[in-house]
């Protein structure tokens, strides 16, 4: 791909002032990119993003006030010219299909190298689509129907699923088992059998872990 001839004008928008701090000084190393803007939430990305016309707003998924989906949503309808690249920890369905849905032109991990972060600014730009790999493949299996729950929650099964979404929430598990109509003691063996299968140890490690895959919104 040919270097652009002016470096690409990035917005970028993250509620974490240290990483999006970070990243700016990162990304401003690199001659073919210059971080023109900087937002603390969605409804400022959008604000920025509109009256800058970057040609590319680095959009942090979980954001207060308005999240990085729906902003996306306002920059890309207000201004088609306008690419969103989402960046976010995370890899779970929900997330992918709707920034797709809004129009964004890609999806990286904040785990990915600068270097990789500048190659796909660049590549959107040049009108081109990009995924983090894992991203790819889950949006792969799930359009191919060859993933199930099962594999995509290392093992857990359809109840094991069921009763993490729960624990995640915050119930009990007598709460858990009046509502599933299960005993305690078969609560209590499920939830050990996940903890098992998940090399966890207690409730906080699974919530982390159930936002992780999606399963819960913080």
């Amino acid at each position: 791909m040919q270097a652009p001839v002016r470096p690409a004008r990035v917005v970028i928008a993250d509620d974490q002032t240290l990483f999006r701090s970070g990243l700016a000084r990162l990304l401003d190393m690199d001659e073919r990119v210059t971080v023109v803007g900087q937002a603390t939430d969605g409804l400022e990305a959008v604000k920025i993003a509109l009256a800058l016309k970057p040609d590319v707003v680095l959009m942090d998924v979980k954001m207060p006030n308005l999240d990085g989906i729906e902003a996306a949503r306002r920059i890309i309808t207000e201004n088609p010219k306008i690419k969103v690249l989402m960046l976010t920890t995370f890899e779970a369905d929900n997330h992918v299909i709707q920034a797709l849905k809004a129009g964004a032109s890609g999806y990286v991990l904040k785990d990915s190298q600068a270097g990789a972060i500048v190659s796909s600014l660049l590549a959107v730009v040049a009108g081109e689509r990009v995924m983090a790999s894992a991203v790819a493949n889950r949006v792969l299996e799930m359009l191919t129907g060859t993933t199930t729950p099962k594999e995509f929650y290392d093992g857990l099964t359809a109840r094991e699923v069921e009763i993490l979404k729960m624990l995640a929430t915050g119930m009990a598990n007598k709460q858990i088992a009046f509502k599933l109509k299960i005993s305690d003691k078969t609560v209590r063996n499920h939830v050990s059998n996940m903890y098992e299968k998940l090399n966890i140890f207690d409730r906080s490690q699974a919530v982390l872990y159930a936002v992780r895959k999606g399963l819960v919104e913080i």
